[in-house]
């Protein structure tokens, strides 16, 4: 695989770990009994309204996230500024660091190797592309 290959694959799996947490945002919305999992593990099963509008918006910051690698990595009718790469780099090292201090030992143990890996995965792309 050429380079521009593997860059553009790695640009598709960021994205779709983007979706995969917006359906993990939209399952928490809906009520879903995974309080434990997020937002600092403070609230046993579903979140309450202040919760659930904090997940509502990380919705449209992942699919920003998302939009933004694959732009950068050059993925047609995408033609975003570069600056937005790295704001979603930097949105994802930040994501990164707070899942690896927070204080709920399973978000601990799950979202932080996830949100680590995009960090990874849109380091990678924002490296490569530099010019």
């Amino acid at each position: 695989m050429t380079g521009g290959g593997m860059l553009i694959q790695i640009a598709h799996l960021y994205a779709t770990a983007c979706l995969a947490v917006v359906f993990f945002q939209f399952a928490l919305i809906g009520g879903a009994p995974l309080g434990p999992w997020t937002q600092g593990g403070q609230h046993e099963g579903a979140l309450p309204i202040s919760g659930r509008v904090i997940a509502a918006f990380s919705v449209p910051v992942l699919i920003f996230q998302g939009l933004a690698i694959l732009s950068v990595a050059g993925f047609p009718g995408l033609d975003w500024p570069r600056w937005c790469g790295w704001a979603a780099l930097g949105v994802s090292t930040v994501s990164a660091v707070l899942n690896g201090i927070t204080p709920s030992a399973r978000e601990r143990a799950v979202w932080f190797p996830v949100t680590l890996v995009m960090a990874g995965l849109a380091a990678y792309v924002m490296i490569s592309t530099a010019r």
